[in-house]
């Protein structure tokens, strides 16, 4: 690997946090919508597990006959619209979001005649119900793999060449030792435009080499980070303030469980191994193997692993 004179990367304009459309072309709701129907699911939620753990209380408060099966479908079905109502907030696939309500709600149905078999109904009505839910669970698996299992809301790319990432579930990056040696890690990229955007912690290997050399490759793979596509050479530079704020939006955008819970709780239970939490913009370039090194710029510390 040729080495050359280092150069600075011209730090690219900061891009705006609003609000972009969706790969579908539908907006984003806006705070109050989505806002408001959280606080519903949740509502939903708590009403319906109360129905269901203590029927009579429930039945009492409402001022409802204390039939306590039909109280128990009552907090199954209200659970099955709070789901139902929080999804549709968090992933981007209406049939995905009605199956998984649908197949919340039809469950503790199931298990509601299972449990309330004493009061009434037919022995093979647990079953019965117990098999639509597992077809309602293949079903939603087969729909899942066909969004790549990415449900959250993903952005749109303008550049061709970050086109088969915008509904990537994992992405293989490939930086360099000072040796040129190349190091894949898979991880998660979110699009947005003509950028994309990864996360990782400030003593990872990768942010190392970053630091010395920001040259790249993303290339499409497998969750454990075996290559399913074309490589594409791009320039990683590592983000501050709005930029990096921007950056943690898409990504928990496009993957709520994973970036909006899994990958902060342990950032944040290992931060006293791993340092903080970081965000790089990927930006397509020409091969990453010639041309001149440039580094990513520095936190305000200048402290980088």
């Amino acid at each position: 690997m040729a080495t050359t004179t280092d150069r600075s990367t011209p730090a690219a304009s900061p891009r705006p946090a609003t609000t972009t459309p969706t790969a579908t072309g539908a907006p984003d709701a806006d705070r109050y919508v989505s806002g408001l129907t959280l606080v519903t699911a949740l509502f939903m939620l708590v009403m319906g597990l109360w129905a269901l753990l203590w029927p009579a209380s429930f039945a009492e408060a409402v001022r409802f006959p204390d039939q306590t099966h039909f109280v128990h479908d009552t907090g199954a079905f209200q659970i099955g619209i709070g789901v139902t109502l929080a999804l549709a907030v968090l992933w981007r696939e209406p049939l995905a979001v009605v199956l998984a309500g649908f197949l919340v709600g039809n469950t503790i149905h199931a298990v509601n005649h299972a449990v309330d078999l004493d009061l009434g109904g037919r022995a093979s009505d647990p079953w019965l119900l117990g098999v639509l839910s597992a077809l309602i669970l293949v079903a939603l698996v087969r729909r899942l793999r066909q969004l790549h299992y990415v449900v959250g809301r993903v952005g749109t790319a303008t550049d061709v060449r970050l086109a088969p990432f915008v509904e990537q579930k994992t992405v293989q990056l490939v930086s360099f030792r000072r040796d040129g040696t190349p190091v894949p890690t898979p991880l998660s990229v979110a699009v947005d435009g003509d950028r994309g955007y990864f996360r990782t912690y400030e003593n990872a290997g990768k942010t190392k080499r970053l630091r010395n050399d920001d040259r790249v490759e993303l290339t499409p793979s497998t969750t454990r980070g075996t290559p399913t596509g074309a490589p594409v050479p791009a320039r990683a530079r590592r983000l501050e303030g709005v930029e990096e704020r921007h950056a943690r939006r898409l990504l928990v955008r496009k993957h709520p469980l994973l970036h909006g819970v899994i990958v902060p709780l342990g950032h944040r239970l290992g931060r006293a191994k791993t340092g903080r939490t970081v965000h790089y913009e990927l930006t397509p370039s020409a091969s990453p193997t010639t041309g001149p090194r440039s580094s990513s710029p520095r936190s305000p510390s200048g402290s980088e692993a």
